[in-house]
C-alpha cells in the first residue's frame, strides 16, 4: 500500500523483500499465500549482473587455481558441497588475499540473488499460489512451443467432453511466471479479469481452455490448495459447473461463477486488510495469519487499477479474490437456474397483457399505485432470492419496461403525445421541403419527389410537384412525369391543368429515347398498344431492362424468327467527346468481335452488332437468372457444392476463351450470371477483353475492378489468360467466405495488399470446407503468374475433385 512504499521505498521492491515476508508468514503457520504479483522475469539489476560478470571473470582466470569458488551443489542434492581443490601453490598472504575476495564475491552475489532467495521461502513454504496471465481468443493454429512442465502439472485433470453447444472461454497466449518461480509455487492459477460490457465485475470464469488443456483461475487454485486437493481432484463438466472434490460449483456455459461480494459488520471490513510494511516489520501478531488464507496484493495507487462491482465503485484485485474465494469455499455463489428463463418470459409476457390491457383501464391514481406495487413485488423476488437462496431471476428488464410503459401510458393520456408528434411533423415536413428543393436544384429528381411526398398536401407542395414533373418532362421521363401528376391529381383533380398533363403523360409513358442527331436533339419512338414498336436494326424494342456497363440494356425481339435477345446500346455521341468518338466506336463493335469469336455453353453467345439512330448495340442470349453479386453476402452464400459447380464451369470456359486468344480481363461475380433452377452460368460482358494477337488494343492498358485484379493487371504489365484465373480464384473466395480476400480502406492500399500480402484461408470463415480448397484458392491466387494454373482445365479439374469431398 502507500505507507509501504514510504516506509520501504518505491515499487518495484527487491525480491527478497517478498521473501522475508512470505518466510514470516509460513512461520506464523498461514495455511496458503496467494501471491498476486505477477513475477513473469528475473528481476536483475545492473550491480547483481556486474557481480556474475565479475565472477565469472575470477572462475576463468587464474585466480581460481589459487582460490576456487565453491562447486555449486547439484539441484535437489542435500550433501554438503564440497571445495575445489587449489592446483597452484602462491604465498600464503596472496592466497588469504584472494580468498577474501572470492568470499566477498560469494556474499555480493547472494545478496544480490533476490530471485533465488524468494524462490526458495516458496520452496520452503510449499503452500504458496503465484499468478499468471492469458489472452483470450480462438487459436488460428496448433500451439507452437510445449507448454512447460511446473505449468501442465497444475491443469485440470479431467475434463468431460464439451457438448455441441457449449463453447468454453478459450486462450491463445499464456504469460506463465518466471520458470524459478513457478516450479517452487505450491500451485499457479490465471488472474484475468472479465468485467461484463458495463465494467462491473460480477463473474469469474473458474476455468480456460488454452488449446487442449483446462487452467484453474488463482481463486480456484487457492481454494484447492485450502482443500488439501490437486488440479487432477477437479473436474469441469462444460454446460454444468466445476467439481473439487466434494463441492460442486454451478456455472454458466463457460464456466462462469456468480460471484457473491460480502459487507463489513459493525463498520469493520469483510476481510481484514494489513499494511505491507507493517506485517514486514513484526507489527502484526503472528496469531493473525494462523491457518488463514493470506493474499498478498497491491493496493497503491499507480500499481494496481481495481474494478466496480456491484457492491462498490473499486475494488482492488486482491480484495476480489478474497471475495471470489470465499465465495467458492463458503459456496454463497449464485446460480441461475434453467428455469429462471421462463420465470422473465412469463414475466415480461404479464408486463405486457397489464401495459396492453389492465394500465388504460384504471384510473391515473390506481394506475400508479398499480404499477408500483408491481415493481416492489418484481424486486423483492429478485432480491430476496438472492439474500436466501442465492439464487438470480433477472427480472430487471421486466421491471424497466413496466416503468418505460407506465410513462408512456400516461405521456399519451394527457395528450402530450399529440402536441409533440404535431410539433414534429412541422418541423418534419418544412425539413422535406427544403431538401426537395434542393434535390430539384441540383437536377436529382427522384431524390425530390421522395422529400415532396413527405410533407402533407396543401396548394403550395402541389405547386412544386408541378413544377416538378414539368421537370420530369424535359428530360423526356414521361413515366415519372405521369407519377406525380397522378399524385397531385388525387389531392385535387381540378389543380390548373393536371387532368390533361395526366392524360398526355399516360399516352408518352411508353416513349423510349434512342438518341440524339448531331444539333442535339433526341430522336423518340413509342412503344404501346397504339403506336408502333421501335426498331434496333432488325429488332423491335419492347422494354427497357436496366443499366449496363456500356448503357441502357433492353428486351427485344427478332421479328424473322420470333427469337427473344437482350440488347446492349450505348449513346457514343453523347457520352464522349467528338475526338474520341471514333476510338470509343472502334472499341465498342471491337466487343462484338472478341465475344462473337466465342462458342462455349458457359459464355454469353453474341448474334449481331451494328448503329442506328446514333445508337451503337449489340443483340445478345437473352439470359434468365441474376448475377452471382447478391450471393456475395454471408447471408445469402450458396452452398459450396453449388458454388464449386458454378467456378469448375467458369474455369472451363474461361480454358475455351484463352485458346481463341481471348482474355475477359475482368472476372467477378456481376460478369457471372446464374439460373438457380437450371443451376446453369454463363459468362459476360467480353467488353473490356483483349485479342492477344491484336495490335489495336493497347498494350499494358489497364480495365477492369481492383479488388478481382491481379498483382500483373495492376502494375500494368500485359496480362494474359493466368490473370483471368487469379480473378476466377478471388470470385471463388468471396462466394465462399462471403467477403473479398483483399480489402482497404484506399486504393493504393488495396494494391499493396494484392501485390504484396497473402490471403486469410477461406476454411477460417467456412471450417466445415476441406482444406482442399484453401489449396486451389492459393494456387489460383499466385503473385507469380508461373506459380498459378497454367490452363482453366486444370482449375476445373481441381475444383471438381474438391466438389467430390463436399456433400451438398
Amino acid at each position: 500500500d502507500d505507507a509501504s512504499i514510504q516506509t520501504l521505498g518505491r515499487w518495484p521492491w527487491p525480491r527478497d523483500y517478498h521473501a522475508e515476508l512470505i518466510n514470516k508468514l509460513t512461520k506464523a503457520g498461514a495455511k496458503v499465500i496467494g501471491f498476486t504479483v505477477l513475477v513473469s522475469e528475473a528481476q536483475m539489476d545492473a550491480g547483481s549482473i556486474y557481480i556474475k560478470d565479475m565472477m565469472d571473470f575470477y572462475d576463468k582466470s587464474s585466480l581460481s587455481a589459487a582460490a576456487p569458488f565453491q562447486t555449486p551443489a547439484p539441484a535437489g542434492s542435500t550433501a554438503p558441497v564440497a571445495a575445489k581443490t587449489a592446483s597452484i601453490s602462491v604465498p600464503g598472504n596472496l592466497r588469504a588475499d584472494l580468498e577474501d575476495l572470492r568470499q566477498r564475491l560469494q556474499a555480493a552475489d547472494d545478496v544480490t540473488d533476490t530471485d533465488s532467495k524468494l524462490a526458495a521461502a516458496m520452496q520452503q513454504s510449499g503452500a504458496v499460489v503465484v499468478p499468471m496471465m492469458f489472452v483470450q481468443g480462438d487459436p488460428l493454429g496448433n500451439q507452437g512451443s510445449p507448454t512447460p512442465d511446473y505449468i501442465q502439472r497444475n491443469a485440470i485433470g479431467k475434463v468431460t467432453q464439451d457438448p455441441e453447444d457449449v463453447q468454453p472461454l478459450a486462450t491463445k497466449e499464456m504469460t506463465p511466471p518466471y520458470d524459478v518461480f513457478g516450479k517452487a509455487a505450491g500451485g499457479i492459477g490465471y488472474l484475468n479479469e472479465f468485467p461484463d460490457p458495463d465494467g462491473v465485475l460480477r463473474a469469474e470464469p473458474l476455468a480456460l481452455r488454452y488449446y487442449d488443456s483446462y487452467y484453474p483461475s488463482m481463486s480456484l487454485a487457492i481454494a484447492m490448495k485450502d482443500l488439501n486437493l490437486t488440479s487432477k481432484d477437479v473436474q469441469v463438466l462444460p454446460g454444468k459447473g466445476v467439481q473439487i472434490g466434494k463441492l460442486f460449483i454451478g456455472t454458466s456455459a463457460d464456466f462462469f461463477m456468480n460471484n457473491f461480494y460480502y459487507s463489513g459488520v459493525n463498520g469493520q471490513p469483510a476481510f481484514p486488510v494489513y499494511s505491507y510494511a507493517d506485517v514486514k516489520q513484526g507489527k502484526i501478531p503472528p496469531d493473525s495469519f494462523k491457518g488463514k488464507i493470506v493474499l498478498i496484493g497491491a493496493t497503491a495507487a499507480g500499481i494496481t487499477s481495481g474494478f466496480p462491482t456491484p457492491t462498490s465503485a473499486y475494488v482492488q484485485p486482491a480484495l476480489i479474490e478474497a471475495n471470489v474465494v470465499s465465495s467458492i469455499l463458503q459456496q454463497n455463489f449464485f446460480t441461475h437456474p434453467g428455469w429462471a428463463r421462463w420465470v422473465t418470459l412469463l414475466a415480461l409476457l404479464g408486463i405486457i397483457a397489464y401495459l396492453a390491457v389492465g394500465l388504460p383501464r384504471l384510473k391515473p391514481g390506481i394506475a400508479a399505485m398499480v404499477s408500483t406495487g408491481i415493481i416492489v413485488l418484481l424486486l423483492l423476488v429478485e432480491f430476496g432470492l438472492m439474500k436466501s437462496k442465492f439464487m438470480w431471476l433477472p427480472l430487471m428488464v421486466p421491471v424497466q419496461m413496466l416503468i418505460i410503459g407506465h410513462l408512456v401510458v400516461t405521456i399519451i393520456r394527457s395528450g402530450m403525445l399529440n402536441k409533440m408528434l404535431v410539433r414534429s411533423e412541422a418541423d418534419s415536413a418544412e425539413s422535406n421541403k427544403m431538401l426537395g428543393l434542393a434535390f430539384q436544384g441540383q437536377g436529382q429528381l427522384d431524390m425530390a419527389f421522395e422529400k415532396f411526398r413527405k410533407c402533407p398536401m396543401d396548394d403550395s407542395i402541389a405547386d412544386l410537384l408541378y413544377n416538378l414533373a414539368l421537370d420530369y418532362e424535359r428530360k423526356r421521363q414521361f413515366n415519372k412525369a405521369g407519377s406525380v401528376y397522378s399524385y397531385v391529381n388525387d389531392f385535387n383533380p381540378k389543380f390548373r391543368d393536371i387532368a390533361e398533363r395526366l392524360n398526355r403523360s399516360k399516352q408518352m409513358e411508353g416513349t423510349v429515347i434512342l438518341g440524339g442527331g448531331g444539333g442535339g436533339t433526341a430522336g423518340t419512338l413509342m412503344l404501346g398498344d397504339t403506336v408502333q414498336k421501335p426498331m434496333l436494326g432488325r429488332y423491335q424494342v419492347e422494354k427497357e431492362l436496366g443499366k449496363g456497363a456500356m448503357g441502357v440494356v433492353y428486351l427485344g425481339r427478332d421479328p424473322k424468327i420470333n427469337r427473344v435477345v437482350a440488347i446492349k446500346t450505348m449513346a457514343l455521341s453523347q457520352e464522349f467527346d467528338a475526338d474520341e468518338l471514333t476510338e470509343v466506336k472502334a472499341r465498342f463493335f471491337r466487343e462484338a468481335e472478341t465475344a462473337g469469336r466465342l462458342n462455349h455453353p458457359n459464355i454469353v453467345t453474341i448474334y449481331d452488332a451494328g448503329e442506328e439512330h446514333d445508337l451503337a448495340y449489340i443483340a445478345m442470349e437473352f439470359l434468365k437468372g441474376k448475377d452471382l453479386t447478391s450471393r456475395t453476402k454471408g447471408n445469402a452464400l450458396l452452398t459450396p457444392k453449388a458454388v464449386l459447380e458454378i467456378i469448375a464451369k467458369a474455369a472451363d470456359a474461361l480454358d475455351y476463351a484463352h485458346t481463341q486468344n481471348v482474355v475477359h480481363r475482368d472476372i467477378k461475380p456481376a460478369n457471372i450470371m446464374y439460373d438457380e433452377e437450371k443451376a446453369e452460368i454463363k459468362v459476360t460482358d467480353f467488353g473490356i477483353a483483349r485479342i492477344t494477337d491484336s495490335s489495336k488494343t493497347k498494350t499494358g492498358m489497364v480495365l477492369g475492378t481492383p479488388s478481382y485484379m491481379s498483382p500483373e493487371q495492376l502494375s500494368g504489365k500485359k496480362v494474359d489468360g493466368r490473370s483471368d484465373l487469379f480473378s476466377l480464384g478471388v470470385t471463388m473466395y468471396q462466394l465462399l467466405a462471403g467477403q473479398l480476400p483483399f480489402q482497404a480502406d484506399s486504393m493504393a492500399t488495396l494494391m499493396f495488399k494484392i501485390a504484396n500480402e497473402t490471403h486469410a484461408p477461406v476454411t477460417l470463415f467456412r471450417g466445415e470446407l476441406p482444406a482442399s480448397i484453401d489449396t486451389v484458392i492459393e494456387k489460383a491466387m499466385q503473385k507469380d503468374p508461373e506459380q498459378r494454373y497454367q490452363r482453366g482445365a486444370e482449375f476445373a479439374k481441381d475444383v471438381r475433385a474438391c466438389a467430390a469431398q463436399v456433400s451438398s
